[in-house]
């Protein structure tokens, strides 16, 4: 007995009503069949309804592919209800990379053409959804002629399927332009909207069209202000906004046509500023309420943001971002957030106003505000604001979540190496971060502090008792023990003197250092490299206590089996100056002199002390006979190495000094230096190149990277490849850090070896990957510039 089939209703209740996943699988399963087997018998009665089963069947995710032809001959039926589902199906079923898609080009374009509204509203949805490039060509000259039909129903639909066209084709652009123009005078708002997004698509894609309508600046400029001030019809107003879709749209539309254009920036600041100095006509006449009112006041920030605006119209822009930071709508605030965040750099003073209000935001239980608002306060913090901004900071470091605390520690660690007011406020700031979240700080943050504590020679003792009562309160935070351990160990007679006055006074014994040195050698916590400083510093304390020695030797000797071979090292070491070299171990233990940074300025002020000193060795004595000069000279050029033998004294007669002159040895002159080459310059970052040819391997290049950052923002996740010909050997040394500090701070230095025997043509090819101002770039370039000197 065959089952008839069901009608759409009862098949979608039947499948409602499945209880289980596999019944409702042998519904559709038996339903698709006897569809197949209607499609198969040609019933044309029926055949829609059969479609319309099937559309619901397909959405519901099962295979639907078998009724794609049948939606074609749905498409070329003369009725109505036929054409509807014929269209939806081949909304829904088809796309461009079914060519069944190319064969109803025909229908829609004698569909376009016939003059019926409504199959012409069913053609041109379908065009706009599933159209290809093929398609849109195929028909646009019937879309073109639709756009200035008496229907406000159809040319609505034609213009929004010219967008899709002109996505699609953008050369397109020409057939579409000539109307736009009149279209602009409708009074239809859906007309009108679209005529807006068209336009708008025109401009994004096509410099002539952009070119074209600024023109037409002053009418969209008339048309907003109608809209704001009158409005155009009373049926399209939201929450007393006056159709806020089309003023949004005319808004984005003259940030496009404004942007780097004064006349146009000009026109449009008429209407911003009409109501009164500093106000905007738009910001003033809007309420903000509601959504649909806060969506037009942001969309006029942004306008104002990206034009050539009067700096009056900028501060409006900046007050109403604040505004939105008092909103309740928590995503109005993360919006507020993220466009100051963008306007920080062009209008600092203006976002400065509403710094109170942004170290509130630290405060929301949100992850998202909060780490907007973080990045936002780190960026406000300056010379003058500094103090009071770390307060803040450091009190939300100490209740920020983990995943922000290690943003939050490297912030302020950056903020207080650029604006710190002293040295002493410096050193208390990292030292409260390492206390606070030591495990969370970058990995520069230990040598940072103790070359800051090396440098303050007058805070010796201050910073070696803060360190030790930080470490003899907590031993797990490993930065921190690893700084205390290295000031410890240097200043260890400091700690003991307690002649400290800028503290409350402290008396410590020897046996309390160095137990509280032993406990950190023992602790589970320590990593090796801490377990290193603290040895070290055990080491550094027999040369600065008075007491006998034999406790930290015991310690030193205990480690010298240790199971991890760079401690193991270190303690032999050690031992053997206890028990060998004893008389040299209170020079080798001296306190380590100041390292100076390295960075760009530091290499030109150290060649260029370097060039003095030998023009100084060079310069010629007047009082020497010219034989003398040239022997000086000759010196100095064979003066490369320590243990130099000076030739013999010149005999003072002409014909001596010739002889002896050609007894010596000929040195070969110095290789010229090859000149640096600047690769890569954007928004402030900069990569230059520096060349060394070892002259005891001349097939050997050295490459030194150093990419270095003006702008005010820090570069992260810095990393740089590069490529050479197959000709040619490339190995690649670890870069010096993946953070350029923003306003010059200190550089990324990387080193390439290059190994060239055939001295072929240098060709270099390089990648650089890396986040600036919270956008990732992206750069691929090949440097054919290369001097000749560094392959020949």
């Amino acid at each position: 007995m065959v089952v008839p089939s069901l009608k759409l209703q009862d098949l979608i209740e039947e499948i409602r009503g499945a209880k289980t996943q596999a019944q409702e699988r042998e519904v559709i399963q038996k339903e698709c069949a006897h569809i197949r087997a209607s499609f198969r018998d040609g019933d044309p009665v029926h055949r829609h309804r059969q479609l319309a089963k099937l559309l619901y069947v397909h959405m519901l995710g099962y295979p639907a592919h078998f009724g794609q032809m049948e939606c074609l001959k749905l498409i070329a039926s003369s009725r109505f209800t036929d054409k509807r589902v014929g269209y939806l199906g081949a909304m829904l079923l088809l796309d461009e990379r079914h060519d069944a898609h190319l064969l109803i080009t025909n229908s829609i374009k004698n569909d376009l053409s016939q003059g019926i509204q409504p199959v012409q509203g069913l053609a041109l949805c379908t065009l706009s959804t599933m159209g290809s490039a093929e398609m849109c060509r195929d028909l646009a000259p019937e879309v073109e002629k639709l756009l200035l039909q008496p229907s406000p129903y159809v040319r609505k639909k034609a213009i929004l399927t010219a967008v899709h066209m002109i996505r699609k084709v953008p050369e397109l652009s020409s057939v579409f332009l000539p109307p736009c123009a009149q279209l602009l005078h409708e009074r239809h708002h859906g007309i009108l909207l679209g005529t807006i997004t068209l336009i708008t698509e025109l401009c994004e894609r096509s410099p002539a069209a952009l070119r074209h309508f600024r023109k037409v600046v002053p009418q969209l400029v008339h048309i907003l202000r109608t809209l704001v001030t009158m409005g155009y019809s009373t049926e399209h107003s939201i929450s007393g906004v006056s159709d806020p879709f089309l003023q949004v749209q005319i808004l984005r539309l003259l940030r496009i046509l404004g942007r780097n254009h004064e006349e146009s920036s000009e026109t449009m600041n008429d209407l911003l500023a009409q109501v009164g100095p500093g106000r905007a006509l738009v910001a003033t006449n809007t309420d903000t309420s509601r959504n649909a009112g806060n969506a037009v006041l942001f969309e006029t920030v942004l306008t104002i943001m990206d034009i050539r605006s009067a700096a009056g119209l900028r501060v409006l822009a900046v007050n109403i971002l604040g505004r939105f930071l008092l909103n309740s709508d928590r995503n109005i605030r993360y919006v507020a957030l993220t466009s100051l965040l963008r306007l920080v750099q062009s209008d600092h003073s203006a976002v400065q106003r509403h710094r109170p209000t942004v170290v509130e935001c630290l405060r929301e239980t949100d992850a998202s505000l909060s780490r907007r608002a973080l990045e936002l306060s780190l960026a406000l913090v300056n010379s003058s604001n500094v103090r009071a901004m770390m307060q803040e900071l450091q009190a939300f470091l100490e209740s920020c979540p983990p995943d922000l605390r290690a943003d939050c520690a490297s912030g302020i660690l950056l903020a207080a190496e650029r604006f710190a007011p002293t040295k002493r406020w410096h050193i208390d700031t990292i030292l409260h971060v390492l206390t606070t979240a030591g495990t969370h700080v970058r990995d520069d943050a230990v040598a940072n502090l103790t070359q800051l504590i090396g440098g303050a020679q007058e805070l010796h003792a201050y910073s070696v008792r803060r360190l030790y009562n930080a470490l003899a309160e907590d031993i797990s935070q490993q930065p921190l023990v690893q700084v205390a351990a290295w000031c410890i160990g240097e200043y260890g007679d400091l700690l003991l003197a307690g002649n400290c006055e800028e503290i409350e006074p402290l008396q410590v014994d020897e046996e309390e250092v160095l137990a509280l040195l032993e406990k950190v050698l023992q602790s589970h916590m320590s990593l090796p490299a801490t377990r290193g400083y603290a040895l070290t510093a055990l080491m550094k304390l027999s040369t600065r206590l008075c007491g006998d020695n034999n406790r930290i030797r015991q310690v030193v000797s205990i480690y010298g089996s240790c199971l991890d071979v760079e401690l193991q090292q270190r303690a032999v070491e050690y031992d053997t100056l206890f028990r060998k070299y004893d008389h040299m171990r209170a020079a080798i233990l001296e306190k380590m002199p100041l390292v100076e940074r390295d960075g760009p300025q530091a290499d030109e002020e150290a060649k260029e002390s370097k060039e003095a000193a030998q023009l100084s060795e060079a310069a010629p004595v007047p009082t020497e006979p010219q034989a003398s000069q040239l022997l000086d000279l000759l010196d100095l050029l064979d003066g490369a190495s320590g243990d130099v033998q000076h030739p013999p004294h010149l005999d003072p007669s002409p014909g001596g000094a010739l002889v002896h002159l050609l007894d010596l040895p000929c040195v070969p002159p110095p290789p010229a230096p090859i000149p640096d080459l600047k690769v890569f310059e954007r928004e402030g970052v900069q990569l230059n190149l520096s060349f060394i040819r070892p002259p005891e391997n001349p097939a050997l290049l050295l490459i030194t990277i150093t990419a270095t950052n003006f702008s005010e923002g820090d570069v992260t996740h810095f990393i740089c490849q590069a490529a050479v010909p197959k000709s040619l050997q490339l190995q690649l040394q670890a870069p010096s850090g993946n953070t350029v500090p923003a306003r010059g701070g200190l550089p990324i230095t990387q080193l390439f070896r290059i190994l060239n025997p055939n001295k072929a043509p240098l060709r270099l090819k390089l990648r650089l990957t890396y986040d600036h101002f919270h956008q990732s770039v992206q750069e691929i370039f090949e440097v054919n510039n290369l001097p000749v000197e560094s392959w020949q």
